[in-house]
């Protein structure tokens, strides 16, 4: 949540910090505002709403030519998405202009301090707190780094800051704690960024700040310090996509074209995962063999979509490892005092790697003594950095705000791990792991034919375009699915719609079946257990009650035609697996319903790519 860019350099500030800003739309967010260091004065302008409106504001009034700016995307956790609510906020006497991500805990406290001294506060956000604060420091003679350190010092909870002043006209400087900020390393600038993509078109180049780290920016060099004023060096790392990669390719959606790269996405999460040998290998596992083997108990911490990516895990994991594996909300795990200990193997899945209650789940198992391992598509943020070991997807950049190409790859990840554990601990001899590892290879070639359908799974979104309600039913790893086709509908078309696991039917959802109800059903493949069976069984019952019912089963079911009012093939694959599959139409049938809707799909209203607060 909350996008934040800043530049230093030669070109024209506004320029690049407004580019950055569009960049990091898909992070969510209700009003954005810009500023700039011009003739020893901060010149700026904020609006509530879309970013149009405050180039519309520039446009009318410009803003003084610049080339050190900071700019801002605000999601509002305090005080009203307003116009003065917005950022850039000023200090006391508009010397100083601060951006903020994060919640600032303790500014009740600090803003009491303040009036006391006579400041007048003009918004109601925790934000403008620490502006006064930083200004307050800058008149005692401190420079913008010194006084961004002692400021820091005083701040409780997770924040970003970036500030400029007026009588430093060269220096942008930043600070970080629990909350996303990368630097982009450019020649004869530099950039700040909430993520690269806010950067990425002038530089591929970046650096990470650790926690609690405070980052001092000019034209000819970045340098980095601690809270405390020690000097620390960052770590240098090369972004491996360019500004193409988040161009919409003649897509009206980014979402949309994000469902397409999927079998390029799932191929590239599975490249080198083999040796010379044939064994499973995966990168950055920092965890050696003797460690995995001891590991007695997984737990998979995770939010959202990924939460649904970790139930598919338990699956996998615990049929291939034999391993019990229990699926957890982060925001709900560290405050029902969990047991953990050193046999714990904690799996923290996360797109951004900075969602906070994942990370702040992470710390609080590694202080018990767990393993953490986390899988996530973001090289250099927090949650992989303070790991022990990390699955990167390799899913690309993801612009739209609902997840697509992330949640497969958490899915490839996931199975990649549930593999890897079965190597190391012998619950699958080798030739087993590589049959497995052949079919997840084929996956990419499978999804091009699910996608070459599309066209069937937006002609039933039309068809029931007028619908307030859809179920999803699902039944073993299908379960999952369920929910997550229903998640995206309720994300993009504001629809009532819940998942089910089928069997769960006469125990109360079947009383929501009524005439017409369209009911997306995950059949699950043949042949395994009696699955199957009671899955058509479950389609049988919301049939009669005059359901709709659209199936999505393996081609060739000729069993579940006479209970199908509309079929969506899926080419076969073990039941395991299927997920992979199966989600691909309910997302194309989300973001189609949605686009009929005439609702925006890149960004759901109230929704934010990456939550980075509590």
């Amino acid at each position: 949540m909350c996008g934040i860019v800043g530049y230093v350099g030669h070109q024209q500030a506004r320029d690049v910090v407004v580019e950055g800003l569009r960049r990091l739309e898909y992070r969510g967010y209700d009003s954005a505002g810009i500023a700039v260091v011009a003739d020893g004065a901060v010149a700026s302008d904020k609006r509530a709403g879309k970013l149009a409106n405050l180039e519309k504001a520039l446009e009318e009034s410009p803003l003084p030519p610049s080339t050190l700016g900071i700019g801002h995307t605000r999601w509002a956790t305090h005080g009203a998405p307003t116009d003065r609510n917005a950022h850039p906020h000023p200090g006391r006497a508009g010397r100083l202009a601060l951006v903020h991500n994060g919640i600032l805990e303790n500014f009740a406290e600090l803003r009491g301090e303040l009036e006391e001294q006579g400041h007048e506060m003009v918004s109601d956000t925790d934000t403008e707190v620490a502006a006064h604060l930083l200004e307050r420091a800058l008149d005692d003679g401190l420079d913008l780094t010194a006084a961004m350190q002692a400021v820091c010092r005083r701040l409780h909870g997770a924040f970003t800051l970036v500030a400029v002043d007026a009588h430093d006209p060269e220096v942008v400087v930043a600070a970080r704690r629990n909350s996303p900020l990368v630097v982009g390393l450019g020649e004869g600038e530099n950039f700040l960024g909430s993520d690269v993509a806010a950067f990425i078109g002038h530089t591929r180049e970046a650096l990470e700040l650790e926690q609690d780290q405070v980052v001092t920016l000019r034209r000819d060099g970045v340098e980095v310090t601690g809270f405390d004023g020690t000097p620390s060096e960052g770590k240098r790392y090369h972004v491996d996509w360019d500004l193409s990669a988040a161009e919409k390719d003649g897509h009206d959606w980014f979402m949309r074209k994000e469902i397409f790269e999927q079998p390029r996405a799932v191929a590239d999460s599975l490249l080198g995962r083999r040796d010379a040998a044939g064994r499973l290998q995966l990168d950055e596992m920092r965890l050696d063999d003797a460690e995995l083997r001891e590991v007695d108990k997984v737990i998979v911490i995770a939010c959202g979509t990924s939460f649904y990516a970790g139930m598919v895990a338990k699956y996998a994991i615990e049929h291939w490892t034999r391993t019990p594996v229990e699926v957890e909300l982060a925001s709900e795990f560290r405050y029902r005092d969990p047991i953990l200990d050193r046999g714990t193997l904690v799996v923290a899945i996360s797109q951004s790697g900075e969602t906070a209650d994942t990370l702040q789940a992470i710390r609080h198992a590694r202080v018990q003594g767990s393993k953490v391992l986390a899988i996530c598509n973001t090289n250099g943020s927090t949650i992989p950095r303070e790991s022990d070991a990390v699955i990167y997807t390799h899913a690309g950049p993801e612009i739209g705000v609902a997840s697509t190409k992330g949640f497969l790859t958490q899915l490839v990840a996931c199975y990649l791990l549930g593999l890897y554990l079965a190597q190391v601990k012998g619950t699958r001899y080798g030739d087993e792991v590589a049959e497995v590892m052949d079919q997840l290879e084929a996956i990419p070639a499978h999804l091009e034919t699910v996608l070459s359908r599309a066209d069937e799974v937006y002609a039933l979104a039309h068809r029931h375009v007028a619908t307030r309600s859809v179920l999803f039913l699902g039944r073993h790893a299908g379960y999952p699915v369920a929910l997550e086709g229903a998640l995206k509908l309720k994300e993009l078309a504001y629809l009532h719609a819940e998942g089910f696991a089928a069997g769960e039917l006469k125990h109360g959802p079947i009383a929501l079946v009524e005439e017409g109800l369209p009911v997306l059903c995950v059949v699950p493949p043949r042949g395994r257990d009696q699955l199957h069976e009671k899955m058509v069984s479950g389609i049988q019952e919301v049939r009669a009650r005059g359901a709709r019912t659209i199936c999505l089963a393996e081609e060739g079911d000729t069993t579940i035609e006479p209970y199908a009012d509309d079929l969506v093939w899926l080419p076969k694959v073990p039941v395991l697996l299927q997920p992979l599959l199966a989600v691909v139409p309910l997302q194309l049938f989300a973001c189609e319903l949605a686009t009929a809707l005439e609702h925006d799909v890149d960004q759901p209203r109230n929704l934010a790519k990456s939550v980075t607060v509590e």
